[in-house]
């Protein structure tokens, strides 16, 4: 049987406004007539000038006082009827938010005819499916969409009047034309008179049909008017797109009948956003889990820019904030970070969310840091939100509990607790419009809407919503998962941007949008790699069936419906043109425009050059320089200097730090090209000078460090012989003397100390190493450590320091280690190898000796802080020269040596750790 929740009833002891906002709000919930978008009008007049509607545009503010509104509504209403306009009537509304797309939706709603919103950014053809489906004969659209829907509409009659007041210049008139005088007393409204014609978002496929009746919208308009959720002097931000039904009615008919004005900001962007929670004092925000979590983003990017210690403290105090919250119920935020919300908004108290699950760990990062989060749960078919936590029931994790007046019941329950959502209530759709099959699916025999949603039902009635069953992905081996908690474990990178997966032949994929930003920021070296690692790294903490057996990388953003949803169906075929690179052949495939592009000598010599150099791989001019191209930071180097020779041309290391395509780089050399410095001699290298203390890091140190480096080597020694039993073998293959690089691969924190260890003492004491500038290098003791050990800094921002630190060590007889992976494997197997390596032998012509670490994954892999017990075994090979390794033919020297290298040290690794990725 079903497990149910009855309706839900109004608890005691709510906070809300004041008793004479309460007394209002109760008497107009109470009176016996019935609710329709008139007597929200009606009601709503009560609050006068006090501000309905403020619009932020440009530098300015527009704002339209209750009594303002109700007097043109009324007014648009009467006009509309002298105009024709009948009841039931469908008409459509297109347009951006603002005061005027209000006004003649609540004016249509008035009459008793019928809304169509549609989006002003649909195309021709989305527009052309819903005229021809609703049968509209009128518009009101926005200056701006003007000619898209002149493109939908052809040869049909649609007399069109346009959204913006004062614009004139789209050959229709404006809305206002249509004004009467004043306000006529017009029929009686049904309440069961459809309001609203809604299409559904297409998440899963083409889109459906139904209305909302007056009295569908009025039951969720009611429910929350009671329950406070906002009211008289509050001021709630709507960024959401008022063509969905969610920002309808919650985000604009709830603050109307509350008292409370609705703020548009000038656009959604986040600076937008800012302003309009300080200059139009916004006490809520009406929004969805992507708006909140760019938020918090947000608070994290600025706490990056002020350093490490800042970030530190503010993950304690947030950490005890929530804590407290937690256990005690103490809500210390507001305190603890009171300068912080004062900066993003000095007025806003709570958020409010919807649209899609807001995930519990937001949930609570949100009210620690001091902000009420209400959320909750509903669809479209249910007039928005079904469910609710609000003042007094609130259960963090949940979707809240029933409205009044409202029915959730969870149909056939697995042993969790799981299983369908099904409603029932005066808000909840009659049905699919001309269409009995999904009808059919759509509700039970009994009558009670079937959600296609899963959920569980806790001890005291909250739901704990469980994703969608349509959405359900179904493995070969019967394994089922929820898409939303898999992304939600990937996607937590800050290397990933957007992820979604997928079902393909029977496994899990995904399709990862980079966040190239996070990616250079952090000094890594190549893309790809990054991403590879990230996403491996997170398959630890997942159950083999849900870890991603492949995934292809997409340079767009996902397609999503307005309120944020994945537009799952759309998926695979997205997935198979990323991994059958379809999008590089077509954006290989030049404009006009690009052939006069590369027509331009410069630009011709970049191109020819780097088809000559990068022959194996898809050449575009919007080819990713990282991602399909493999340009790591030291192949710039010898990229640079080809340039610099062929060219005349040099880059400084800044500004191919801004290059992301092959666009972008002929850009940089024709603007290079223009500085009156330009030109060099052909044949110069590129050098980079060295400072004193940049040199200082290659030489042998003073008697304390060298003190400092006999004991720690000594003590390395003796714990990786004892606890690792460390085995050292081939070491009689090393030449006595350096120039020296040992290339090895690198799977754990252990690797340096386990090669350091292996090594023989003569070349242990002259070994360095280069390591992370900001990992290591970022205290007086660190660096203390790292110049006793002979570790020299390593910024893969400046690769042209690192070639020459590196060329340095060797220049004096050291011996270099050196992990060309650059990442710790996340899974133990050798990675590819970055050309870093080889343009640094090429440059030196220093002997390399391969070597390959086996044990130190099991010991200690990437994601462990502490290392456990197990053996670690070094395998030095045969030395290789420089010449051995560059022979052959195809491809640059560089390239020729890293990929020798890499197949030496494959072939030391034992068979089971012998796969090249």
């Amino acid at each position: 049987m079903p497990e149910a929740v009855p309706p839900g009833s109004k608890p005691a002891g709510l906070s809300g406004p004041g008793p004479a906002a309460g007394a209002i709000a109760d008497a107009a919930a109470d009176s016996p007539t019935p609710w329709t978008l008139r007597s929200l009008l009606h009601a709503s007049a009560q609050w006068g000038e006090q501000p309905a509607l403020i619009a932020l545009a440009g530098e300015s503010q527009s704002v339209l006082s209750f009594a303002a509104l109700a007097d043109l509504v009324g007014r648009l209403a009467a006009g509309l009827r002298r105009a024709g306009v009948e009841r039931g009537e469908p008409v459509l509304l297109m347009g951006e938010n603002s005061a005027d797309w209000v006004v003649v939706f609540l004016a249509l709603g008035t009459l008793g005819a019928l809304a169509v919103p549609c989006d002003h950014l649909a195309t021709p053809k989305q527009i052309q499916r819903i005229l021809d489906d609703s049968g509209c004969g009128r518009a009101f659209v926005a200056g701006a969409s003007m000619e898209t829907l002149r493109a939908a509409a052809q040869d049909r009659r649609l007399t069109v009047f346009t959204l913006d007041a004062a614009d004139d210049t789209h050959a229709a008139p404006s809305w206002r034309s249509l004004l009467g005088e004043t306000a006529e007393e017009l029929p009686p409204l049904d309440p069961a008179v459809p309001a609203v014609l809604v299409y559904t978002s297409g998440t899963t496929g083409a889109p459906k049909s139904f209305t909302l009746s007056h009295a569908n919208i009025g039951a969720n308009v009611q429910a929350l008017y009671r329950e406070h959720l906002a009211g008289p002097g509050d001021r709630l931000l709507l960024p959401l797109p008022l063509h969905h039904v969610y920002p309808i009615v919650v985000g604009l008919l709830v603050p109307l009948a509350s008292g409370a004005a609705v703020v548009f900001p000038a656009g959604v962007a986040g600076p937008e956003i800012a302003r309009a929670l300080r200059e139009a004092e916004v006490t809520g925000i009406i929004g969805v889990p992507r708006l909140y979590a760019a938020l918090t983003a947000g608070i994290a990017a600025q706490l990056a820019t002020r350093g490490r210690l800042a970030v530190l403290l503010f993950r304690a105090l947030l950490g005890l904030s929530v804590g407290l919250l937690r256990r005690r119920g103490w809500r210390i935020g507001p305190v603890l970070f009171r300068p912080l919300l004062a900066r993003i908004g000095p007025k806003l108290r709570f958020l409010v969310s919807g649209g899609a699950a807001l995930a519990e760990d937001l949930v609570w990062q949100l009210e620690g840091l001091g902000w009420k989060v209400r959320n909750g749960y509903g669809l479209a078919e249910t007039a928005s939100t079904f469910t609710g936590n609000l003042p007094g029931r609130e259960r963090i994790g949940s979707e809240g509990r029933p409205f009044q007046g409202g029915e959730l019941r969870i149909a056939e329950p697995g042993a969790q607790g799981v299983g369908e959502i099904q409603l029932r209530g005066p808000n909840v759709f009659g049905g699919y419009r001309n269409n009995p099959e999904a009808n059919r699916e759509a509700f039970t025999e009994d009558g009670w809407f079937r959600t296609g949603d899963l959920g569980r039902l806790d001890a005291e009635g909250f739901l704990v919503f469980k994703g969608r069953a349509k959405e359900l992905i179904v493995l070969g081996g019967g394994k089922n998962v929820q898409p939303e908690d898999v992304e939600g474990v990937y996607g937590a990178s800050p290397f990933v941007r957007e992820i979604a997966v997928l079902e393909v032949e029977g496994a899990l994929h995904g399709l990862v949008l980079p966040n190239h930003e996070a990616v250079l920021a952090s000094g890594t070296p190549r893309i790809e790699d990054a991403l590879r690692v990230a996403l491996q790294s997170a398959a630890a903490h997942l159950p083999s069936h849900e870890r991603l057996a492949g995934y292809a990388l997409i340079r767009e953003p996902l397609p999503r419906t307005r309120l944020g949803k994945f537009r799952r169906f759309l998926l695979p075929e997205l997935y198979e043109r990323a991994r059958a690179g379809a999008a590089a052949a077509r954006a290989s495939e030049p404009s006009p425009e690009d052939d006069a592009l590369l027509a331009r000598p410069l630009a011709g010599a970049v191109w020819r050059l780097l088809n000559a150099r990068y022959s194996r791989q898809r050449l575009s001019l919007d080819a990713s320089l990282s991602l399909d191209l493999g340009i790591d930071s030291l192949e710039w180097i010898t990229l640079g200097l080809e340039l610099e020779r062929r060219l005349g041309v040099r880059l400084s290391e800044t500004e191919t730090a801004e290059a992301f395509t092959v666009r972008d780089l002929i850009a940089l050399v024709e603007a290079a090209a223009q500085r009156p410095t330009a030109a060099v001699d052909a044949g110069e290298a590129p050098a980079v000078r060295l400072t004193a203390e940049q040199r200082r890091w290659t030489r042998e140190g003073n008697l304390g460090h060298r003190l400092v480096r006999a004991v720690l080597f000594a003590l390395n020694a003796l714990v990786m012989k004892a606890f690792f039993a460390l085995r050292a073998v081939g070491r009689d293959r090393l030449p006595s003397s350096g120039p020296l690089i040992i290339v090895a691969n690198h799977v754990s924190d252990l690797d340096p100390l386990a090669v350091s260890a292996a090594l023989p003492l003569r070349h242990r004491w002259r070994s360095h190493w280069g390591g992370d500038v900001a990992r290591l290098f970022s205290g007086p003791l660190r660096r203390l450590f790292c110049r006793s050990v002979n570790i020299f800094p390593v910024d893969e921002r400046s690769p042209g320091t690192t070639l020459a630190l590196a060329a340095e060590t060797l220049a004096q007889g050291g011996t270099l280690i050196w992990f060309p992976e650059a990442w710790r494997s996340p899974d133990g197997r050798l990675q590819r190898f970055f050309p870093g390596i080889g343009s640094l032998i090429e440059s030196t012509g220093a002997t390399a000796v391969p070597a390959y670490i086996s044990g130190s994954y099991q010991a200690m892999p990437r994601w462990a802080r502490v290392p456990r017990r197990h053996p670690i075994s070094v395998t030095f090979g045969a030395p290789l020269t420089a010449e051995t390794l560059a022979a052959g033919s195809g491809d640059t020297a560089a390239w020729r040596i890293t990929h020798a290298l890499e197949q030496a040290v494959a072939a030391l690794a034992p068979r089971e750790d012998g796969d090249v990725r």
